[in-house]
């Protein structure tokens, strides 16, 4: 069973990098990701799901069933990436999709490009392999992970899934990990300070205060907290000013304790200024996906730990290492503010266990020259089919590749 896999995952990766070039070299934002989502949709078809999906948020979901209703694996990555960074620091233009020195370059090349197409592929040889299922195969690319908090995500299993009475036992996201196994990551926020007064020159010396304050005692330490100058606004007589924060938590530490305590040391700050208020509160945006369909958009990514012993991360490992492939488990470092996954979505708020498994490296995603090593694309694709399998596939015995 194994040597067929990997045999099919070698026929298969030349089509795996041609792809991956073209979704590299197609331009897919938060909230601008319809191009990305045909060509997702489009390969679909090719490749003969039984069922495929596109929703009103954007994403597109296909299906292969099994005999049974479950176990039931779903394959998640977001189609969308990160805003382009010092572009003029690039050695190629971020949309280039260059291969050169075995690796493919480009914005989302490692975040999560490369994890999308090796997930797709994947499910492609598990459906040409004639293995029996048990259980039922979900492949859904989704929009607006990088900026948009997930509502790609949530619509599909609020919405989507219900209507085929699916719910995954295990999700698998193909975000860069390096081919390891991941289990989880910290959380991060991003939170406003607003000070308001009549007096426009209290609130500019109170805001002032504020920022200085929190400058010097936190702005050092960029990878847990990160602090914006003051930016001031009059609405109806009143002055306005709102200071922007980026703060890193771990799963010991409440959202609204940390605003909590983000208020109080602005007031205790605040006090010798003059008649002022002091209000914190999470960062939100009105958006709208490239469908139309619009939402509210919390700026926070909570943290998550799926339990290291459970049965599906278990049955994962081992087929891994059944088919030949080290086993490395770990947890995301998020070494950049703003980073994260939809873990915290399917685990917190829909109690599904989740695993990471992708070829992207994390230190190459949201930098300047991304990339993915092409050999890893390859060995992700066999290794998330090998891990499938092991999850809802049946064991055979006595077959060999020429009767399959």
């Amino acid at each position: 069973m194994f040597q067929l896999l990997y045999k099919k995952s070698q026929w298969i990766c030349d089509r795996a990098l041609s792809f991956t070039q073209k979704l590299v070299q197609t331009p897919s934002q938060s909230l601008i990701e319809e191009e990305v989502a045909r060509l997702v949709e489009n390969e679909m078809k090719k490749i003969g799901f039984e069922k495929i999906v596109p929703d009103d948020a954007g994403n597109v979901t296909g299906i292969i069933l099994g005999r049974k209703m479950s176990p039931t694996v779903l394959l998640n990555c977001h189609m969308d990436t990160a805003h382009v960074l010092d572009e003029d620091k690039w050695s190629d233009a971020p949309y280039s999709g260059t291969i050169k020195d075995g690796r493919l370059f480009g914005l989302g090349a490692s975040d999560c490009k490369a994890g999308l197409a090796a997930q797709l592929f994947a499910a492609e040889i598990l459906k040409n392999s004639l293995l029996p299922f048990d259980g039922n195969l979900i492949f859904s690319a989704t929009v607006c992970e990088e900026d948009g908090g997930s509502i790609g995500v949530k619509k599909l299993m609020d919405e989507t899934l219900p209507m085929f009475h699916l719910k995954p036992d295990i999700a698998i996201l193909g975000e860069p990990t390096s081919l390891g196994v991941y289990y989880g990551h910290d959380g991060w926020m991003e939170a406003e300070i607003r000070v308001e007064g009549g007096n426009p020159f209290q609130v500019q010396d109170a805001a002032n205060e504020i920022f200085s304050d929190f400058d010097r005692n936190y702005n050092n330490n960029t990878d847990k907290m990160h602090i914006f100058p003051p930016r001031f606004d009059n609405n109806k007589g009143m002055t306005c000013a709102v200071i922007d924060i980026a703060r890193r938590f771990g799963e010991s530490e409440e959202p609204g304790t940390i605003l909590n305590n983000l208020k109080h040391e602005a007031m205790l700050i605040a006090e010798g200024t003059g008649c002022v208020a002091v209000e914190t509160c999470l960062k939100t945006e009105k958006k709208s996906c490239y469908t139309g369909k619009a939402t509210v958009i919390k700026h926070i990514v909570n943290a998550w730990t799926t339990d290291p012993f459970n049965a599906y991360l278990s049955r994962a490992c081992q087929a891994l290492k059944a088919g030949g492939e080290e086993v490395m488990t770990g947890k995301w470092k998020l070494g950049r503010l703003g980073m994260g996954t939809a873990g915290a979505v399917f685990l917190n708020d829909y109690q599904i266990p989740v695993i990471g498994y992708g070829p992207g490296s994390e230190d190459a995603a949201h930098a300047v020259n991304e990339y993915v090593e092409i050999k890893n694309i390859e060995r992700a694709i066999y290794g998330t089919a090998v891990m499938v399998h092991g999850i809802i596939g049946t064991p055979v015995f006595g077959w060999t590749m020429d009767e399959i």
